[in-house]
């Protein structure tokens, strides 16, 4: 059964649905063509708060919590980019989405690159922020040994609020993040597979990223046909919360542009 949830962001509209054996929560907002929402490891739907009001003057956000995180449920206690992307399907055929545009933020863009290449017909857009093909051994060894107490300030706040079932849930979810460093599998994307690839795609990337290299931002420009490339000078991992960069209007202004040929 559904439930339903009141947001902090005013205008929401929260609820669950209970998909491949867990309940996933969402929310909606605007109208228009579809425009999924998808946050970064360790958060949840607040995490684009920030950037709903403009979005949602042009499209129908659907603004997921992931697997395990915020709202969402994780009975399995696993996390796999591949399982989120299903979790993600299985969202939008529940409600009667077929074709659809996307944006995701570090985990939320590796979901994407595994949906963009299972169902390319379906993603006609979207944007990859600080989004990687495969873990580097930067992003290994980060993995391997994070833990609450050694996370920066502004992520052990992030979790803390994106935790709805608190130090339990921040628990859990360090300990899938720990388990990425042995996971060779679910992100090994190589240039031929990201080649099938046929949404239009805007790869977004700090040139300060400490997970995952500019270069590979670069190479997911070179394989993806067709891919644009914003680089943020200075910008660290997701720098789209930089009151200097952009983001809102480049975003909006790519997704608004004439489909290719």
């Amino acid at each position: 059964m559904a439930k339903t949830y009141v947001s902090k962001s005013e205008g929401a509209r929260g609820r669950t649905e209970q998909l491949n054996g867990f309940e996933m929560y969402f929310e909606e907002y605007g109208a228009g063509e579809p425009l999924v929402l998808l946050h970064g490891f360790g958060g949840c739907t607040q995490n684009w708060h920030p950037f709903i009001a403009p979005l949602a003057e042009r499209y129908r956000l659907i603004v997921v919590d992931l697997r395990g995180h915020g709202f969402s449920t994780n009975p399995e206690n696993t996390f796999t980019h591949r399982q989120a992307a299903r979790d993600v399907f299985a969202l939008l055929d529940r409600l009667d989405v077929g074709r659809f545009s996307a944006m995701g933020m570090s985990t939320g863009g590796m979901t994407l690159l595994h949906m963009a290449t299972t169902q390319p017909e379906r993603v006609a857009a979207m944007v990859l922020i600080s989004a990687t093909s495969h873990f580097p051994d930067e992003a290994r060894a980060i993995m391997q040994r994070a833990s609450f107490a050694t996370m920066p300030r502004e992520v052990q706040a992030m979790y803390r609020e994106c935790a709805k079932r608190g130090d339990a849930q921040i628990r859990e979810l360090i300990a899938q993040f720990n388990a990425f460093h042995d996971n060779h599998d679910d992100m090994a994307f190589t240039a031929a597979t990201l080649a099938t690839i046929t949404a239009r795609t805007l790869v977004v990337h700090g040139d300060r990223d400490r997970f995952f290299p500019a270069e590979i931002a670069l190479d997911l420009h070179r394989s993806i046909p067709g891919a644009a490339l914003w680089i943020i000078p200075g910008g660290e991992h997701v720098p789209i919360f930089d009151r200097d960069v952009p983001f809102t209007t480049t975003a909006l202004r790519f997704l608004a542009a004439p489909h290719a040929a």
